[in-house]
């Protein structure tokens, strides 16, 4: 999709890291711009950023877990500014600890918003973007879905953040075939990026748990993934930069940072070859070493 001038943006969890720095690109190609996040502040913040751009935006407090939200969030759009040419189902939270640590509200809740919230996404607006697409050879739409490495790939520590993850790479190759077998004028990609310096890493600040004293083993990935996003060299407005050149391109996956594809080429021959999953840290000496240590002595 080249040409975005005059066209909408629809992006959730717009009012900081990615989906923030997104909106600020769509604002300045000259689109309109639909942002919604939970945190109102924030959000208003980003509504008043968006306005001096010249953008014309709307910006809604959405929970995205929520069907009825997103639903409305699609009505509001459709009366304001009509069909979406772009959908940005960004709206994500972190989750650490050992597999058996995290409480069932605290796996109903990220499945909630990092796949339900992409489901819900696509379901309320996509339908729109067909009936759009029936009635006009020129209108074309993409949809891009915030997914991780972690959607490709298990470090430790992580399995309810990685369940979530691949439940969204396995939804948008889905989705990717049914829209194929439909039309060619609404297209999808899906966004892995890597670790980069965001406010994800607080995230479980909305849990419904929250208040649960964390645990040794989430203690240590909060403290591992401040200390990934201190170390990276790639920022949000890079991975933003990327993501609309990959609409503009028409690419299916967004790496963000490709010296990491190694462990997902790994794992695939893993399954290919029948192994026990590899050691995802064996390039790295002493890190499952120091995890087990810090396991250990608590």
């Amino acid at each position: 999709m080249k040409n975005l001038v005059g066209k909408v943006a629809v992006i959730t969890g717009a009012a900081s890291g990615f989906g923030l720095e997104l909106a600020r690109l769509a604002a300045k190609a000259g689109m309109s711009v639909v942002i919604s996040d939970i945190e109102a502040e924030p959000l208003s913040r980003a509504e008043v950023e968006m306005k001096s751009l010249g953008a014309p935006t709307l910006a809604m407090r959405v929970d995205v877990a929520r069907t009825d939200d997103v639903q409305a969030l699609a009505a509001a759009t459709l009366a304001r500014f009509g069909v979406p040419a772009l959908l940005i189902n960004n709206a994500g939270m972190a989750a650490g600890g050992l597999a058996w640590e995290n409480t069932a509200k605290e796996w109903d809740h990220v499945m909630g918003v990092n796949l339900h919230g992409v489901v819900n996404g696509v379901r309320a607006f996509v339908p729109h973007m067909l009936v759009a697409a029936k009635q006009s050879v020129d209108f074309e739409a993409h949809i891009v879905n915030v997914a991780s490495l972690a959607g490709l790939q298990c470090m430790p520590l992580m399995s309810l953040y990685n369940t979530s993850k691949f439940a969204v790479v396995g939804f948008t190759e889905t989705l990717f075939h049914d829209l194929a077998l439909m039309t060619d004028q609404v297209n999808v990609s899906v966004l892995c990026p890597g670790v980069v310096p965001t406010g994800i890493s607080r995230s479980e600040r909305f849990a419904p748990d929250s208040n649960l004293q964390a645990t040794p083993s989430q203690q240590l990935v909060r403290t591992l993934a401040d200390q990934g996003m201190a170390q990276s060299r790639v920022s949000a407005a890079d991975v933003a930069k990327q993501t609309m050149a990959a609409v503009s391109e028409n690419r299916y996956y967004v790496f963000t940072h490709p010296e990491e594809l190694h462990n997902i080429r790994v794992r695939a021959d893993d399954q290919l070859q029948g192994r026990r999953p590899t050691d995802p840290f064996a390039s790295l000496p002493g890190v499952t070493a120091y995890l087990k240590k810090a396991l250990h002595t608590g």
